[in-house]
């Protein structure tokens, strides 16, 4: 890493997923107002409304658009446009 490039505040930061308390240490320089007792150390504490933990496309629980039938109902409705 070059020197002098990080903010002042740059450090270990703990980020916690609210929605279903997955805790995770990585470096950051978000601003945090509280902090965190995680594996025996205090940190400061970015709270998440959704990470990787929780979000539906990472998890497998994602919705699936029907695009086929989509596209079948957009060519029977312009299909006297078509040469």
């Amino acid at each position: 890493m070059k020197k002098d490039i990080h903010p002042s505040n740059y450090r270990l930061v703990v980020f916690k997923d609210m929605s279903n308390g997955e805790m995770f240490l990585c470096k950051s320089a978000a601003e945090a107002k509280d902090t965190i007792e995680y594996e025996g150390v205090k940190y400061p504490l970015v709270k998440m409304e959704i990470s990787s933990s929780s979000h539906p496309f990472y998890t497998g629980k994602v919705k699936l658009v029907d695009t086929a039938g989509r596209v079948d109902k957009f060519l029977n409705k312009y299909k006297k446009f078509q040469k």
